[in-house]
Parts: structure tokens; C-alpha cells; sequence
């Protein structure tokens, strides 16, 4: 995963008006110039929370995201929980799992 490159067009997209309304118009044309994956690209496109923070991406970024897409606070949490439920501890970034803890935030 290039987590710089999904958290810093999530740090724009949470930002920027221009890039927001590009993203809802259309998400690829508003992906082209950062460094994603497919796979990361499916993820963003879909407003799949749940993967995002698995695979380590800031939750508070990740937080204005969602509001982003509509979601309310207790359906982002739920949807973070969803993540750990469906893929397993957080791969990745800041919560990932130490020490043989049960890892994530939430």
C-alpha cells in the first residue's frame, strides 16, 4: 500500500473544495495524479472506511473522509469496527498492531 499517497489525496480531498467536487464527479479523473494502487483506488472510489483503516491510513484524516461521503460519526466508527471484524488487525501506519496487541483504535 502507498499510504503517503492514499493519506495525502485524503488530506486534499478533505481540503480542497475544487478536488472534492472533482472527486464526486468523477473519482478517477480526480485520482490521476497521485501515486495509488488499483486496489486503493477501489477503495477510495467506494468510500470503503473500513479498509482504509486497516491498512493504516490516519483516523483523523480518515474522519473528515467520511463526513466527506455523508457518513455520521457513529456509522464512521462502525465502519472502522467493520474493517477489524472483516480483514483482520490494522496492517499498517500509526494503530498498527504491537507487541502482540488486538491493535486498531476503536
Amino acid at each position: 500500500m502507498s499510504l503517503y499517497g492514499v493519506q495525502k489525496i485524503l488530506y486534499r480531498i478533505n481540503r480542497d473544495r475544487e478536488l472534492q467536487d472533482q472527486f464526486k464527479a468523477d473519482a478517477d479523473a480526480a485520482m490521476a495524479g497521485f501515486p495509488l494502487t488499483d486496489e486503493e483506488r477501489g477503495w477510495l472510489r467506494d468510500g470503503e472506511i473500513g479498509e482504509l483503516y486497516i491498512h493504516g491510513v490516519n483516523g483523523q484524516i480518515l474522519m473528515h473522509f467520511a463526513a466527506f461521503l455523508g457518513l455520521e460519526w457513529n456509522e464512521y466508527i462502525d465502519a472502522m469496527k467493520d474493517g477489524l471484524a472483516q480483514h483482520g488487525q490494522v496492517k499498517g501506519g500509526l494503530y498498527k498492531v504491537v507487541d502482540g496487541g488486538s491493535g486498531g483504535a476503536v
